[in-house]
């Protein structure tokens, strides 16, 4: 972070300046008092179950000296002269608009990346393309909300050129404050799907609430779209701004095509853009990343990187985290974890992803997907026929409502072939006890089932 003074900070969170000098400066940002540094500004959040206010004097210990406080506090800090401290109303609300502000400061291309799945992928595939030649700034890992995309905006220095910003929601309104700090550039929408659809009624409502992105747009500005997503449709989406699509379909900017799964191995596939084809290889797995890959690539054009470029980059990215369609073997068996999160579009690419992996036995451990709201049962139902369709060989259904997963497989399983737990700890007693070298086993659910736990019981089994 480069640095940025105790005026700038007071004027830029439209708070007071309680005690301090205007002219000191701060060399970062912290909201954790056990990593702040001396040269930082802290400020303390207050969450649900928390509030930093009631560390502050760990955090004097540490030597910081500016601060934001929302809340009263002891008066004797005011006898410490050489200690900033910054009232506000809303320390959230303060995180926000220094980042907002600090952002502006500088003169760099910005792309925010949103939609239901595949996001974060979207967004290392981005960062993996820019960070050849530019120095690029990404989210670390899954900081993508009102607290993570602002800290995010604080690791840009003098010389960064690109910034690349995930922004994740799970109610109206979130993605344009995100898209107000920001103000991308280009945006680019993934697809729209049932993530967190009980907090908006309909995939319509995800969709009104994707397209905050594009809240601060003007005719200067770029909105990228997968036009094989349903509700991505032109229709749905024009604007002031210009628009590029990606897609199979041929009628795209970008136009995929003849994809090949290779299972553990990745993929590769073509995109043709004007009268230019180019070759893609991807070390990670699953047909559904083409897509993914597809919009980074857009996105690159558009700023003057070439498809080759692009190619190169993308060829270089591995796995993102362990639980995010991570392989790993162990006594002749393969496990596929993404237990990271789980909707119906990812489960049924996962199975995908299952059913294309080398192996002898196909095995799917799917729990319950949270937040799916009044049609969680036609969900999971839907999964569990996608299972069936797949010709998976064994289905293991935990949780809630994965007893309609179970449902939907019926008609095209064996009876013998699916199996149904109400809780994961049943699952524990019962697994390592029947898998045998060559199964492949899909091990996925929502965050809140804590799906990994099962995981971590088969690669502990000697």
């Amino acid at each position: 972070m480069k640095e940025i003074s105790i005026r700038e900070i007071e004027k830029a969170v439209n708070g007071e300046l309680i005690v301090g000098d205007k002219n000191k400066n701060v060399l970062g940002v912290s909201t954790d008092s056990r990593t702040v540094k001396k040269t930082d500004l802290f400020i303390p959040l207050i969450g649900e179950n928390f509030d930093a206010h009631n560390f502050l004097s760990q955090v004097l210990e540490s030597g910081c000296k500016s601060i934001l406080l929302s809340k009263d506090f002891n008066k004797k800090i005011l006898d410490n002269k050489n200690l900033n401290i910054i009232k506000v109303k809303d320390t959230t609300r303060a995180l926000q608009d220094l980042a907002a502000y600090y952002l502006s400061t500088f003169q760099i291309k910005k792309i925010g990346v949103t939609g239901s799945t595949g996001k974060t992928t979207t967004k290392e595939m981005l960062y993996h393309i820019f960070s050849q030649k530019n120095n690029t700034v990404r989210n670390i890992g899954n900081l993508n909300n009102e607290i993570g995309l602002p800290l995010t905006v604080f690791n840009v220095e003098e010389d960064t050129e690109v910034g690349i910003f995930e922004m994740g929601m799970s109610q109206f309104g979130e993605i344009d404050r995100l898209a107000d700090i920001v103000r991308p550039d280009i945006g680019i929408i993934t697809n729209i799907g049932t993530s967190h659809i009980e907090n908006f009624g309909d995939r319509k409502g995800i969709l009104k609430a994707k397209l905050e992105i594009t809240n601060y747009f003007t005719d200067k500005n770029i909105l990228i779209r997968n036009e094989d997503s349903d509700l991505l449709k032109e229709e749905n989406v024009k604007g002031v701004y210009k628009l590029i699509t990606t897609g199979e379909t041929g009628k795209s900017n970008f136009i995929i095509s003849n994809i090949i799964d290779m299972g553990e191995n990745g993929i590769e596939f073509f995109i043709e853009h004007k009268e230019e084809i180019q070759k893609f290889k991807l070390n990670i797995p699953g047909r559904h990343n083409a897509y993914n890959a597809a919009l980074a690539v857009a996105a690159a054009v558009s700023c003057n990187i070439t498809m080759k470029q692009a190619a190169i980059g993308l060829s270089k990215m591995e796995i993102i985290t362990d639980k995010r369609l991570s392989i790993k073997g162990k006594n002749g068996i393969k496990v596929i974890d993404d237990t990271y999160n789980a909707s119906p579009d990812s489960m049924k690419s996962a199975i995908d992803v299952l059913m294309s992996t080398n192996g002898i036995r196909k095995i799917a451990i799917l729990g319950d997907m949270l937040e799916m709201g009044a049609e969680a049962k036609k969900y999971h139902f839907e999964v569990g026929k996608y299972a069936s369709q797949s010709k998976v060989d064994v289905l293991i259904c935990v949780g809630y409502n994965a007893k309609e997963i179970a449902l939907g497989a019926e008609k095209g399983l064996k009876k013998e072939q699916i199996i149904y737990f109400d809780t994961k700890e049943k699952v524990f007693d019962k697994i390592n006890n029947c898998l045998t070298p060559g199964d492949v086993i899909l091990i996925k659910g929502s965050r809140g089932m804590a799906m990994d736990e099962i995981v971590k019981k088969i690669m502990e089994k000697e």
